[in-house]
Parts: C-alpha cells; structure tokens; sequence
C-alpha cells in the first residue's frame, strides 16, 4: 500500500504518513486504532518488540535504504500477499534475524 492510499483510508496526508514513519510526529491511541483497521492488524502488533523489552535499533542508518533495489522488490513482494496472517508472519520471521548475521569464515590475519 503507498503512503498516499495509506493517507487517504486513515484521513491524513501522504506527508503526515511519512512523519509518523520516521517518528517526528507521535501517533496517537486514536490513530494507532485506525491504522490497525485499515492494515487488518490487532494495535497490540505496533508494539511487538517493545512487549519483549527488545530496544528498537536501525538496522541501516542509511536514510535512501528505501530507494534501493532490492528493498522496492521485498516491499512490492510483501504487499502482494493478500493473506494478512502471512503477512504477519513473515514480518515476525523477519523481525527474529540477528541484526548481525554471523561471519561464516573468520577472516585471516
């Protein structure tokens, strides 16, 4: 789903999408409701790691990470499953990873 339909079905702009995702503009209880409905997801999932005491880091501190290829074709792929319980599955696969994968061959020195 874009930001600008995302916009539209929660009655917001496409901008106010953007500030909430990178978190200058706090959402509120109201918001976080509505966002469930219209993504079929329970608002108790916007705070999944959180309930874990997991702290929320970056992986990428990149700020085009969304620009590049391979992340336009993971999102493109994810937002053509129509199952919401896939959806979140993966999106709980994805979240367990380290955010450090392990180095298979330790490198010579």
């Amino acid at each position: 789903m874009s930001q600008e339909k995302l916009g539209k079905a929660i009655g917001v702009t496409f901008q106010q999408v953007q500030k909430y995702e990178r978190g200058v503009n706090r959402v509120s209880a109201g918001m976080l409701w509505r966002l469930g409905q219209v993504l079929d997801v329970p608002v108790p999932f916007f705070f999944e790691d959180f309930a874990a005491g997991e702290t929320q880091q970056p992986a990428v501190a990149d700020d085009q990470v969304m620009m590049r290829r391979e992340t336009l074709e993971l999102v493109r792929a994810y937002y053509r499953i129509t199952d919401p319980a896939l959806r979140r599955a993966i999106v709980r696969v994805a979240r367990s990873f380290p955010v450090r994968t392990p180095r298979l061959v330790e490198p010579t020195q």
